[in-house]
């Protein structure tokens, strides 16, 4: 035996999945225990219908997909496979469904999966049960298929068994130990079981395993209707399982899937029907088994009307079973994997359906064995991803039950998220309010896109109009407050990026060891770097500002740069790092004019002599102390002005009064983005992630690799000779083809990478798009196409930045 002692509770399809890959990975002191039998557990796995398919806006989700259907069609069971690869098939009966379809032909060009774009005709001959005269065409996944989940688990188990892994059937959990911070062992029924390290893989039942150490997990079970019909007469005589395509129908939130000669039918379109994971009943208990309720006839009428429109064979069947099974879903539509933040050892694998379910074993036992993940980016799934208000009862509830009514819908990559809003709001909230702020929600607060105030703005302004879809959560008023900003001056509300203060004897020492960047230097100095994992590659970027001997400022991405600092806080307590961003708030004045604005409101020298480019200091403008850190986002001369929650609107009006006179303006995320791109700005999570290395990225100025060991150095010392592909600027000459991101990029006809960030540039005059691309095809000149819905969109590759490559309207 090797390795810790790894107990993982849950034996479906995801605890089985990391019990095969850690102990191929040679971690064998493993222990898997479920209350259930084996291998049909009682949970999701054992009820699921299969369905795999690969289709997702997310990369990651997509390459979680991917491998789970490598790993599955190589798996059997006494000579029956685990995976019916027939292929998936997704119509469109209207057109709105059908461009959405081509977005998705899109994404999967994107991300490496082969796909095809079909017509109607096509889409017959593909599934013969489908009316020729419903459908206007479709999309067709050839590695896509059906997964017979419970032989999955059979197979892994087996295999992990060989291996020394110890599958413990009937075992329910009833407590896990615990001592100063770190889980000790797992209590059972039968008994306590030793554990370095327990990962909690209990699907539906995660939020009640996770309770017990002291864990709020986001999750939500929820009721989807599953029903089978008797015998189709056209289907008579089928004598193998599956034979046409897993096939969805996502105008009417429907998917369907052979049985011989019947077909099962999955419904979205009912009512939500959550249920709390402490009412599932046990094995012993439920009448089938526990995440299966009883099925609801009324809610499936609509299922069913819609199900004879669409396949007219049905006509002539019945349907003769159904269920209502329990799934998980999360608030915002992606698995929790991760160890937890307060308990050392404890970890979850959660929310995982069986579509990723292989893929998410072989990212867990990864991030266990090595300490990172190598195979895949799990930012999104991190499960220390959430703000604080993200884990009330009240919050998880609805966005989980928002997401499944949003399953199959056609989503705006801007559209706003539903209720529970506004939950925070900045001090200048009710400014905004007044000047006609259109509000998109950004981890919770309410943050401007434009305001409509600026309208007369627009007037004898070129302000393109761009296409369609991404005039959607658009207005005019973007360009004008762009350009507004480069000609005189605005304030912008950056209060929703988050802020950390790292203090204490040790903080230098510290924030050396975690950034790339040098940070020892004096009391005033702003430094922009980069936190590496131990592979080298980006887990974010940030700006640290050193405001006294031992007390700095860190201008943050989200909670998982708060979580990363706090897991590698040193243990003799010389650093403390703390949170202020809700008790903070923070303007951006930018623009030339923006010291004439700034400096006659203090008696502090911001001449460029007083405050140079990338410094700070305290200052008081009119009456409200601040922090005022001379770097700008948006490519303009200019401040982040800092103050406390409580002084914030006061602030505001005091520059506002002071920059009225000169032309100011105030503006919002949409100018801003736009200006950012302009001056060739990277966004983590967005241009950049962690499957990223500085090099790659265009953010190697960065890393100091001169300076004393920091995580990550001596992955890039191997990297850097190395970078094949580049995150590189395109230029759009058409006004009306703006991207938004997630598009392929083609050389001739092969798809060679895809688009990241992407807005008009209101300055430049034309559209923008960057995009990792192989490194060859990375220079400036080259002529490539991106693929927008059933167009390609002519783009060439731009020298960047496209603007002020001098520098000098920041420095003057």
């Amino acid at each position: 035996m090797a390795g810790p002692r790894v107990v993982i509770i849950g034996a479906g399809v995801v605890g089985a999945a990391l019990a095969d890959e850690i102990s191929a990975r040679g971690w064998t002191e493993v222990t898997v225990v479920d209350q259930g039998p084996l291998p049909a557990t009682g949970g999701s796995s054992s009820h699921a219908p299969g369905l795999v398919f690969q289709t997702n806006a997310s990369k990651t989700m997509t390459e979680l997909a991917r491998y789970t259907v490598e790993k599955f069609s190589s798996l059997e069971v006494d000579g029956k496979p685990c995976f019916l690869q027939v292929g998936g098939l997704e119509v469109a009966t209207s057109p709105e469904r059908l461009a959405e379809i081509q977005r998705r032909h899109g994404w999967l060009a994107s991300w490496g999966i082969d796909s095809r774009l079909l017509n109607a005709d096509e889409c017959v001959e593909r599934h013969p049960l489908v009316d020729r005269d419903k459908v206007l065409g479709g999309l067709f996944v050839p590695t896509d298929g059906l997964a017979k989940a419970v032989l999955a688990v059979e197979a892994q188990i087996r295999r992990a068994t060989e291996r020394g892994v110890r599958f413990l059937a009937r075992h329910e959990v009833l407590d896990i130990r615990q001592s100063e911070g770190r889980v000790t062992g797992v209590v059972t029924d039968h008994g306590e079981i030793d554990a370095d390290i327990v990962v909690c893989c209990a699907g539906i039942w995660g939020p009640k395993i996770a309770r017990m150490v002291g864990m709020n997990l986001p999750l939500t079970p929820l009721a989807h209707q599953l029903a089978w019909t008797g015998p189709v007469p056209a289907l008579a005589g089928q004598t193998e399982e599956a034979v046409r395509p897993i096939l969805r129908h996502q105008d009417a939130d429907l998917y369907y899937r052979d049985r011989y000669d019947g077909i099962g039918i999955g419904y979205y379109g009912h009512r939500p029907m959550p249920v709390s994971a402490d009412d599932i009943l046990s094995v012993d208990e439920a009448e089938e088994m526990p995440s299966v309720l009883k099925f609801t006839e009324e809610d499936f009428e609509p299922a069913w009307t819609e199900t004879q429109s669409l396949l007219p064979a049905t006509q002539e069947a019945k349907v003769e079973e159904g269920i209502n099974g329990l799934f998980s879903f999360t608030t915002d539509g992606y698995p929790l994997l991760g160890e937890s933040g307060q308990v050392k050892g404890f970890w979850v694998a959660e929310a995982v359906w069986v579509t990723h379910s292989a893929g998410v074993g072989r990212a867990v036992a990864e991030w266990l064995v090595d300490g990172y993940c190598s195979s895949f980016d799990l930012h999104e799934c991190d499960v220390n991803r959430f703000e604080p208000h993200q884990l009330s009862p009240e919050y998880v509830l609805a966005r989980d039950c928002q997401n499944f009514v949003e399953v199959y819908d056609i989503l705006h990559p801007l559209q706003p998220s539903g209720d529970p809003r506004p939950i925070r709001t900045s001090p200048f909230y009710a400014r905004q309010q007044a000047h006609g702020a259109f509000f998109l929600e950004a981890n919770g607060w309410e943050r401007p896109q434009w305001y409509e105030a600026n309208a007369p703005l627009v007037e004898g302004r070129n302000i393109p109009t761009p296409n369609d879809w991404a005039a959607r959560y658009w207005s005019p008023i973007v360009g004008a407050e762009a350009q507004a900003t480069r000609e005189t001056v605005a304030l912008y509300d950056m209060t929703a990026l988050k802020r950390l203060e790292v203090t204490g004897p040790g903080a230098a020492a510290f924030l050396e060891r975690l950034c790339t960047g040098k940070i020892d230097k004096s009391v005033g100095s702003v430094t922009y770097t980069l936190l590496l994992d131990h592979d080298g590659g980006i887990r974010s970027d940030v700006t640290v500002a050193r405001l006294a001997r031992d007390r700095f400022q860190v201008g943050a991405n989200g909670n998982l740069d708060l979580d990363w600092f706090s897991r590698h806080l040193p243990a003799d307590g010389t650093v403390q790092v703390r949170d202020i961003t809700a008790g903070t708030c923070c303007i951006g004045l930018w623009g030339p004019l923006a010291r004439e604005v700034l400096q006659p409101l203090t008696e502090e020298d911001f001449s460029n002599e007083g405050l140079k480019y990338f410094r700070a200091k305290h200052a008081y403008i009119g009456s409200v102390p601040v922090t005022a850190m001379r770097l700008s986002y948006v490519g303009e001369l200019g401040w982040e002005l800092y103050t406390t929650a409580d002084q914030g609107l006061k602030l505001w009006d005091t520059l506002w009064a002071a920059a009225q006179p000169l032309g100011g303006v105030i503006a919002g995320r949409g100018a801003f983005n736009s200006l950012r791109l302009e001056k060739g700005y990277r966004s983590f999570g967005t241009d950049m992630t962690y499957e990223h290395d500085p090099y790659e990225a265009g953010v190697g100025f960065a890393v100091k690799l001169d300076k004393d060991d920091f995580i990550g150095k001596a992955a890039l010392q191997r990297r850097k000779a190395d970078v094949r592909r580049r995150l590189t600027c395109l230029t759009i000459d058409d006004p009306r083809a703006v991207v938004l991101g997630k598009e392929p990029v083609y050389d001739g006809e092969h798809a060679v990478g895809y688009v990241t960030s992407a807005a008009y540039g209101y300055t430049v005059g034309k559209g923008i798009a960057y995009a990792w691309l192989p490194a060859g095809l990375a220079e400036p000149g080259t002529r490539l196409h991106i693929g927008y819905f059933d167009q390609r969109i002519e783009a060439v590759v731009a020298e960047e930045p496209l603007f002020d490559p001098t520098m000098s309207r920041l420095r003057g």
